[in-house]
């Protein structure tokens, strides 16, 4: 791995962005013609020239995705490599750019990385987990945007750009086979339906039927694909200056959910370490089982085995059916260009996405029952945006105004028999039941035996914000441009929620035990619950109930750059920028109160220069920028220190911390179809004097500390070729290595929540004929490279993520 990354920074010449050619984009006048190694963007929601704009931004065509395979939001960090993904142990995505993440575990909490198709914003990261399909391209802009696009965001955004109607008839077919029988297929048609009017419809299905995780203890998989998308846009021109752009996508995903690597116990439980009481009810076998099955590649992994997950014990129903998702998503997308003659333009876009989730989902680690989730939720995402654009001289402005309202449902239903704390609070109670004062329902001991099996978590949220902005470009000499953007939001939030009891199975632990502590711990004896009720404990008013609470914010995103031409290959340019992101409301497994409470909005001021030089006769492009945030109330998932159950989740704010780096690229185009683009990120992140508390549920200073999933360094190298080998076929394909060093998954220091330093390969080659017909071999994790992408814990096991080993196959295409 050292001698991968010497020679990637030897590579890169200063690395990062990879620079592809990129086709015209959308809004792009009909004679905008790109020169050789140019790309066009539309980052300041315009047509322009990249190298023409002061930022640091990536834009990646469809055939260098196709090549990679970037078939799946994962996939991105192949061409961006200061983009990273992780996952949560409730399968959500964490997004993190440059080192800005926020590790929340909840779908209703929004990213620090905006992703957007089409301009409108897809808030939630789960709604991105259908097919990748039928892209024109990929841009990623990297530094707060709250100026010009819907949400503010702090690290940066993503936005997909989809392939548009076309104005003749056109089409395309493409089939894979791979290992792990899988076989996928998709494709476009398009083409003008009459006069003014274009539709095109595009389709992915995707699908694996052999998993590629295999329990340890059983031998039985986990891993199978099963995906499909499709859709449908409609470009309408009904008179001239007046552009319609209606679109609507739907997706399913069916797919197995993903298990856990246990490789260690918290420090909470470890019976040889732990401080919490407890570390003596750990499963019997879980320590042998740890110990034995330590992992050492992707396909290891264990499960709860079915017949007992299903099983119902007393009123402690159980889990069954299939360790897989069922979720859908369905958007709706309408723009609106009127022209308001010749230098003015009124844009209107209209969006509505709705996602639903229904996912079982084992995180244990071990073939235990010691976290299992049926996680159910239903995002509705409203918003619309009206601004009017032009013109005056030398200046482009903009002015506008954005709303967007969300109605979420976020819950699980949760199944722990075999927790550790489940174990604890059920010893704990028998002496308890003797109690008439605790004992008041009379419980028995098989009872309470069976209790604290299974309970719910549930959580309501309704989200509205608006913002008003404004943006300026303007050409001060023929060498200088000065850019102004800023934007005033509003944001409330309206939560209420709890975890609470399901089928009568919390009640003899809550009312027994849990009144109990509390009475030791609080001096208050709380009224008991009945079945269904909430046993979030707030002990303000002593007693259980549900959570409510009400966040109202608002903001003043902005950004200054400045930008110097020297001449017609070079771009000199400084920044500072401000943006912010929300504030949101946990949806944990609530003991007390306070767990559920919301943390306020997070605020980043972005510093940046950088240079972007074009050279040798448009043959190399070298881009160079170096950046400091500064960072304040940055939002963490982080620990509580629990009286009865020692560390539980919360959110928290961490007042004061920074990072700074030097990213950059270096592309080199030495012939007629081939390009060579070196990436490279150099990261230093910083928590300064922040109190929190650690995994033993013990305070603890973090002065010092790393960002989560932020390594020090990230780069890529990637060779990509289209090379005529005969009069009629070409020579297709790319090769990419990624690499980054280590990083940490919490604040401590502990080499079990590390994600080691790691490199991979795609690769893929393959043949394509002027008649349309192609034909590919490619590689994912070409060299079959055990490494994991994130790492988390049950409140009893610590468990790895990994990702997939090396997958395969043969893709088949026509285009016509």
């Amino acid at each position: 791995m050292k001698a991968m990354r010497i020679f990637l920074v030897a590579g890169s010449a200063m690395g990062l962005a990879l620079a592809v050619p990129a086709s015209a984009a959308e809004e792009a006048p009909a004679d905008t013609v790109a020169a050789e190694g140019d790309i066009i963007v539309t980052a300041q929601r315009r047509a322009e020239s990249m190298n023409d704009v002061g930022m640091a931004i990536q834009a990646v065509d469809d055939a260098t995705l196709g090549n990679l395979r970037v078939t799946d939001m994962r996939d991105l960090t192949t061409v961006a490599p200061s983009f990273t993904v992780s996952q949560s142990y409730q399968g959500v995505p964490t997004y993190t750019l440059r080192g800005i993440g926020f590790n929340t575990i909840n779908l209703s909490s929004t990213s620090t990385v905006g992703t957007y198709v089409d301009e409108v914003a897809y808030a939630y990261p789960i709604m991105n987990t259908g097919p990748v399909m039928d892209l024109e391209r990929v841009e990623v802009l990297k530094g707060p945007q709250g100026t010009l696009y819907g949400r503010n965001t702090t690290a940066g955004l993503i936005n997909f750009i989809t392939a548009k109607p076309t104005d003749s008839f056109e089409g395309s077919i493409k089939a894979d086979l791979g290992n792990y029988q899988t076989y996928n297929i998709g494709g476009h048609l398009s083409g003008p339906l009459g006069e003014g009017i274009a539709a095109r419809i595009a389709f992915r299905s995707e699908n694996s039927d052999k998993g590629w995780q295999v329990s340890n203890t059983r031998g039985e998989r986990l891993g199978e694909v099963e995906k499909y998308g499709v859709r449908a846009s409609l470009a309408i021109d009904p008179a001239s200056g007046t552009h319609f752009d209606l679109s609507v996508t739907y997706w399913r995903n069916k797919s197995d959910t993903v298990a856990g690597q246990g490789i260690g116990f918290t420090p909470a439980t470890d019976l040889a370490t732990g401080t919490s009481n407890s570390r003596f009810f750990n499963a019997p076998g879980l320590g042998a089982y740890l110990a034995n099955n330590f992992p050492t590649k992707a396909s290891q992994a264990d499960w709860a085995p079915e017949a007992g997950r299903s099983a119902d014990i007393g009123t402690g129903l159980g889990l069954d059916g299939p360790l897989a998702e069922d979720n859908r998503f369905w958007g709706l997308k309408l723009r609106w260009d009127q022209d308001l003659g010749e230098t003015m333009k009124l844009v209107s876009l209209t969006s509505y996405n709705d996602f639903k989730r229904d996912a079982l989902s084992d995180w244990s680690g071990a073939p235990f029952e010691i976290l299992l989730q049926n996680t159910v939720g239903r995002i509705k995402s409203f918003a619309q945006e009206l601004h009017v654009e032009g013109e005056a001289g030398s200046v482009n402005w903009l002015v506008g105004a954005y709303y967007a309202n969300d109605r979420i449902i976020d819950s699980n239903r949760t199944l722990l028999g075999q927790n550790a704390n489940v174990g604890l609070i059920r010893g704990a109670g028998v002496p308890l039941l003797a109690s008439p004062i605790f004992n008041s329902g009379g419980y028995t001991p098989l009872e309470l035996s069976q209790a604290f099996r299974t309970y719910e978590d549930f959580g309501r949220i309704r989200t509205k914000t608006w913002s008003v902005f404004g943006n300026a470009d303007a050409e001060l000499t023929d060498q200088l441009k000065l850019t102004v953007g800023v934007r005033y939001t509003e944001d409330e939030q309206g939560y209420n929620g709890c975890s609470r009891d399901f089928n009568g199975n919390m009640l003899p632990n809550v009312n027994v035990v849990n009144r109990a502590l509390y009475l030791q711990t609080y001096g208050v004896l709380a009224p008991p619950i009945s079945e269904g009720q909430c046993n979030s404990f707030d002990p303000a008013t002593g007693t259980f109930g549900e959570v409510r609470s009400a966040l109202k914010e608002d903001n003043v995103a902005w950004r200054v750059a400045l930008d110097w031409s020297p001449n017609d290959d070079t771009l000199l340019y400084a920044s500072v920028s401000r943006g912010y992101k929300s504030g949101t409301t946990p949806i944990n497994a609530a003991n007390l109160a306070r767990q559920n409470a919301p943390v306020k909005q997070e605020k980043l001021t972005a510093y940046e220069v950088g240079v972007k030089a074009t050279l040798a006769d448009r043959a190399v492009q070298a881009n160079l920028s170096a950046f400091y945030y500064d960072y304040r109330d940055k939002q963490i998932s982080t620990y509580f220190a629990d009286p009865i159950y020692t560390a539980l989740s919360r959110l928290d704010n961490v007042p004061d911390s920074e990072a700074y780096g030097v990213e950059g690229e270096l592309t080199i185009r030495p012939a007629a179809g081939l390009t060579i683009a070196a990436n490279a990120l150099y990261l230093k992140t910083r928590i300064n004097d922040y109190n929190g508390t650690n995994a033993a549920g013990q305070p603890e200073n973090f002065d010092g500390a790393e960002f989560i999933y932020s390594p020090k360094f990230q780069g890529s190298l990637t060779l990509s070729y289209d090379t005529p080998v005969t009069e009629t076929v070409n020579l297709t394909g790319a090769i990419s290595a990624r690499y980054q060093s280590k990083s940490n998954t919490i604040f401590e220091d502990l080499d079990l929540y590390k994600v080691d330093a790691y490199g991979t390969v795609n690769a893929s080659l393959g043949l394509k004929d002027e008649s349309g017909w192609s034909v590919s071999l490619w590689a994912k994790n070409l060299f079959d490279k055990y490494y994991w992408s994130a790492v988390a814990s049950n409140a009893n096991v610590v468990v790895r993520f990994a990702n997939q080993p090396r997958t395969y196959g043969l893709t088949m295409g026509y285009e016509f």
